[in-house]
């Protein structure tokens, strides 16, 4: 597996100060080529980052180079494949079973109707949440990566819960981002297509080529990494998860 990682420092400094059209998304596609998947990080709350992604997935069906867009915001098995381009986007929504409470439409839509409208399928590759109990319990996901790899999931865990996670919980939260990053990999590897791209769309530490979906990518898939730059979040969600945990804990 080959996997290259580009910084869009330049551009996307000058997207987060100002969000207005970003030029030069064209010329940043074809330097990830060729590749049969492209790995897409975002910051969950950078509408910047998403107006990238739609301009990236135009840029690849205008050449006819895009096989797929798989989402972080949709569960596996649920597919567009079978809707026409001109549906609705209700209809779109539909057929993803879209977690509007979880995943914004204003924010992913734009993205994920520009593949529909070119005719290209947009497929969920995100764990179900049914399925996170069950991961959790998995002792086999501590070994499906190097020792190395599991650590950086246990400190990224940590992280994630401003460090207010029981350390009895790390490793078994671990397993369910393992999880997740392995259903993602399984998913766009069998999109895959001779000559064409897929595109993940996903959190920035899912598209972490030491950590996270090409880990899990079988060897041979060109892989071509984009983690865009982090900015500072809207709000402290630190602070917002202190006291869910502390009304957990005076309820």
């Amino acid at each position: 597996m080959g996997c290259r990682i580009h910084a869009i420092v330049l551009l996307l400094l000058a997207a987060c100060t100002t969000p207005v059209a970003m030029p030069g998304i064209e010329a940043r596609v074809a330097d990830l080529l060729p590749a049969d998947v492209i790995l897409l990080g975002e910051q969950h709350d950078a509408p910047e980052h998403q107006e990238m992604h739609q301009r990236a997935i135009g840029t690849l069906a205008g050449r006819g180079a895009l096989a797929a867009v798989a989402l972080e915001m949709a569960n596996v098995g649920r597919s567009t494949a079978g809707v026409p381009r001109d549906a609705s986007e209700a209809e779109v929504r539909s057929a993803l079973a879209w977690d509007e409470a979880g995943w914004p439409w204003p924010a992913y839509g734009p993205a994920v109707m520009t593949a529909v409208r070119a005719g290209v399928p947009v497929i969920g590759a995100n764990l179900p949440r049914s399925q996170s109990r069950t991961a959790m319990a998995d002792a086999s996901l501590d070994t499906s990566v190097a020792p190395g790899v599991l650590k950086t999931q246990h400190d990224a865990v940590r992280a994630g819960h401003c460090g207010l996670l029981p350390e009895s919980q790390v490793g078994p939260m671990a397993r369910v981002q393992l999880a997740r990053d392995r259903t993602m990999a399984q998913a766009i590897a069998g999109a895959v297509a001779p000559g064409k791209t897929v595109v993940l769309l996903a959190g920035a530490r899912h598209i972490d080529p030491a950590s996270g979906v090409p880990q899990h990518l079988p060897p041979g898939v060109r892989t071509s990494s984009e983690r865009l730059p982090e900015r500072p979040p809207k709000k402290d969600y630190c602070a917002e998860l202190r006291e869910q945990f502390q009304r957990r804990s005076h309820p």
